[in-house]
């Protein structure tokens, strides 16, 4: 006579033993994230107290620094950014709906939207080398107080190029969904990881609007 086994539902095979529950797990996660991104905003508050420090210190000298920068491929990346988050938002509920091609296509489609803005900045940066404002022994400055102008630049290539490892982290993170998806991974309600990639996604993307106006408008009124 066969051995009858008791059918496993889909929900426990998608919850860790250390959790009761789907709900418990996904609370778990959630709090680890924004623990995490607790300590990121410590971090970039940081810097941009350092900023607005030097910024009234040195007015004159980091709005001239500023006007060197491009408005228009900045202004142009916080649009994209800014069409990523919706793109990211629509991923998540697709994940919730269990809608696996369309879940597929928004998150590569986000993906493709933070290439893009690596693309751009890559332009920016190659735009700044060209010019010899990249601090260092390059550097150059032709007019007053170089030394002050050099250290707007050196807040805004940490600041942003700290922004651009996040966002190249965030396309690597959002790839691997993309194929854990196809493979049908997040099925029967387990969209629990993208959901909480939504919440670093749309961190990298709210940071990047508080870094357009410091930098790129505080030179243009």
């Amino acid at each position: 006579m066969p051995t009858l086994t008791s059918p496993v539902s889909e929900e426990s095979e998608i919850v860790a033993e250390q959790f009761d529950d789907i709900d418990q797990q996904r609370s778990a996660a959630q709090l680890g994230m924004w623990i995490f991104l607790a300590t990121e905003v410590l971090f970039f508050g940081g810097l941009f107290l350092s900023y607005t420090v030097y910024r009234f210190t040195y007015g004159q000298v980091f709005v001239e620094a500023s006007r060197r920068l491009d408005v228009i491929l900045g202004g142009t990346n916080t649009a994209v950014l800014l069409v990523s988050s919706l793109l990211m938002a629509l991923a998540v509920r697709a994940a919730q709906l269990d809608r696996r091609l369309l879940l597929v296509r928004l998150l590569v489609g986000t993906a493709l939207l933070g290439l893009v803005f690596m693309s751009i900045k890559a332009v920016e940066y190659h735009t700044d080398y060209v010019d010899h404002l990249i601090p260092g022994t390059r550097f150059h400055w032709a007019g007053a107080d170089p030394r002050k102008a050099e250290l707007f630049f050196w807040l805004y290539f940490g600041m942003t190029g700290l922004h651009a490892i996040h966002v190249t982290v965030g396309i690597g993170v959002l790839l691997v969904l993309a194929l854990l998806a196809c493979r049908g991974r997040f099925a029967a309600g387990n969209y629990n990881p993208v959901e909480i990639s939504g919440l670093y996604w749309h961190f990298v993307d709210i940071v990047w609007v508080f870094l357009f106006p410091l930098l790129y408008l505080v030179g243009h009124r």
